[in-house]
């Protein structure tokens, strides 16, 4: 019996493991992320004495706070957003879009008869994205979120000591320098 149009009262079980997918995934990333104030750390911040140094102090500082700065450059990124509405809209409706026709759907689209796969479907909307990104200034707004992001990041890199972030961690260190 079909029951088109009522509101199930039980999410599907394959829902349930992708939500529970999801939050061990965030999880899993979000508890790797490093204290706030270890990171603005004052007392830590001076001018490397030579290029080698700052180069090592950046990839150091890169492998111990990496949750941090994407948390950061995430948050640049969508605050250069909010000054450009149209931009942020735009990215909502086409995130709107993936959902709704790639991730969200389980059943395959059909439309007047004919049956539309997924790697149609995905073709669509990379294409419908692409060019909603060029044909607008979204591009040009994301991009100069990611650089002030990245900007960020590596100055505090480059002025943050390494002396006080060796605890336990050198083995993660050492491993990104090989």
């Amino acid at each position: 019996m079909t029951t088109y149009g009522t509101i199930p009262t039980e999410l599907p079980q394959q829902s349930l493991s992708l939500i529970v997918q999801a939050r061990e995934f965030l999880g899993s990333g979000l508890g790797s992320r490093r204290k706030w104030e270890d990171m603005i750390n004052i007392r830590a911040l001076n001018l490397p004495p030579n290029l080698n140094e700052a180069v090592g102090r950046i990839r150091t500082n890169i492998v111990f706070f990496k949750t941090n700065y994407v948390i950061v450059a995430l948050f640049l990124l969508l605050l250069t957003l909010f000054f450009h509405p149209t931009s942020l809209v735009i990215i909502v409706v086409i995130m709107i879009a993936w959902f709704l026709q790639y991730f969200l759907r389980d059943n395959p689209l059909s439309i007047y008869g004919f049956v539309i796969d997924r790697n149609m479907i995905i073709t669509v909307l990379t294409l419908f994205t692409i060019a909603v990104f060029f044909l607008t200034d979204v591009m040009s707004n994301i991009m100069s979120g990611i650089t002030f992001g990245l900007t960020v990041v590596l100055a505090h890199g480059f002025f943050r000591t390494t002396d006080d972030l060796f605890v336990g961690d050198e083995k993660d260190i050492n491993a990104s320098q090989c």
